[in-house]
Formats: structure tokens, sequence, C-alpha cells
């Protein structure tokens, strides 16, 4: 199905960024992540979303009731998958490990199951499979503070 969703949200100029099925206190929701250089736009979302979900229709995902949703990832994103990380490279990450270390800094590099991030103490090496969680943040109080 993954593949089929793909194709769908590439014919539209669009990038497939993840799915993922989460519960929600509204039920099961079934999540279509998307990218674009440009911006994802509303319109996009409203676009893919009437192409998917006759199919979903048809080739159900999971069992029961759950509702489809079409989202960009947005600005502080979950880094899930090595291209994930590919895509983020230039940003700002918050990287927590399964020892329990986190970092914070930019990410520099992503290479051979590892990633690089450059942090006040200087760049430090990751195996991607120590990250428990990884996501790009935006520093807001910075931000505010050159506008």
């Amino acid at each position: 199905m993954e593949e089929i969703i793909k194709g769908i949200v590439e014919q539209n100029g669009c990038q497939l960024y993840d799915i993922e099925l989460i519960e929600e206190s509204k039920g099961k929701v079934y999540r279509i992540y998307i990218t674009k250089p440009t911006g994802v736009t509303l319109g996009d979302c409203i676009r893919i979303n009437r192409l998917i979900s006759p199919i979903l229709d048809v080739n159900s995902p999971i069992e029961g009731r759950y509702f489809l949703e079409v989202s960009s990832p947005g600005l502080e994103r979950k880094l899930k998958k090595e291209r994930h990380f590919q895509m983020s490279i230039g940003e700002q990450v918050k990287i927590v490990q399964f020892s329990g270390k986190w970092v914070k800094g930019q990410l520099k590099d992503v290479a051979d199951g590892k990633i690089v991030v450059a942090t006040q103490k200087g760049d430090i090496e990751i195996k991607l499979s120590d990250i428990k969680t990884a996501k790009t943040y935006i520093d807001w109080d910075g931000y505010l503070k050159e506008k």
C-alpha cells in the first residue's frame, strides 16, 4: 500500500515523508505526511487525500473504523528513518539515545548508519541504532530575537 500512496503523492508534486497509525481521542488515525521543496499547501493535502481515500476504502490498511489525514510533518518533525535525517542536514536537532543521553545541535552529516551533530562542545557521532527519539526543532527564542 505504501508504494501506491507514494506514487499518488509523487504524481502530485510532493514526496512521501512518512505514514503512521496512531490512536487519538477521536479514534484511530491513518496519517500520511507529505513534503515539498516549496512547502506543502492545504490544497496539496486536500487533493492527495481525495485521491487516496477511495483506494483505502477498497483496500483498507487497517481493520475497523479510522480517519485519514494528509498533512505536512511540520517545522519540528520526527526523524525516524535514515532518509529523514538526510533531508534534515543543516537543521537543528534534538536526539535522545537509548542510554538516556541527549544531544542538541546542528545535524552535519549522515553516513554509514551514523549521524554527526555539531554541538557547543564539538561534533558528536551517534549510531542511528542508538537513537531512541529524534526531531528537528526551531530555536524560537533566537528566532524572535532576530526579528
